[in-house]
Formats: C-alpha cells, structure tokens, sequence
C-alpha cells in the first residue's frame, strides 16, 4: 500500500531532512515515478526501525547498514523457506497422486486376474 510523503513522515516519526539522507545511503529504497517518491507502509516501518537503532539504541551508521543488511537477508530467506514449501507441497501432491492411481491400477489388475 503506497502513502504520501506526510503520511510517510508522520507514521514514521522522522523529517523530510533525514528521510533525503537515508534514501541517498539508500537505507530507504522507495520507488519512483518521474520525480516523485513512492512511498510504502514497509518503508515506513524501516524507517521506525532505523530510528529506533539510531535513538534509542544509539547504534551509529556503519551497525545500522550491518542490521539492514541483516534484516535484507533474513526477509530474502524467509521468501525462499516459503517457496520451498509450496514446492514440497506441490511435489507431495502429486506425488500421492501417482501412489493413488498406482494403487488403482494394481488392485483392477488383481481383480482381473482368474
């Protein structure tokens, strides 16, 4: 869901001088179009993440580009745990499937046998 730039600032708690900054240590990727932002509630919420590091918990600029990364990371990984077990469940599927038409083909065999 994408919001505007005032909603953004004011979900996210932070000013348009620290939303530039962040977005130009590309900390904030928003999307694009022509010359205007593109803003989401998950560019919000890392926003507030940011600024809870930076304030509350005083980490400074190199340990919240380690974090981010980190945080890139495990959503990237929980992406392809997802994908594996669609995958598994999709190959499980069918794979009863073959077992099932397997079974029927060997129990109307034996009941054509004399």
């Amino acid at each position: 869901m994408t919001i505007d730039t005032d909603e953004f600032l004011a979900r996210s708690g932070i000013d348009m001088r620290l939303l530039q900054q962040w977005i130009e240590r590309e900390w904030l990727r928003p999307d694009r179009r022509d010359a205007a932002l593109i803003l989401s509630e998950l560019d919000a919420a890392r926003a507030r993440l940011i600024r809870d590091l930076k304030g509350d918990f005083g980490v400074n600029d190199e340990g919240v580009e380690i974090v981010l990364h980190l945080v890139d990371q495990i959503h990237g990984l929980r992406r392809v745990l997802m994908e594996l077990r669609r995958d598994m469940r999709t190959t499980r599927r069918s794979t009863i499937r073959r077992t099932r038409v397997r079974k029927v083909g060997q129990i109307a065999a034996k009941r054509r046998r004399p």
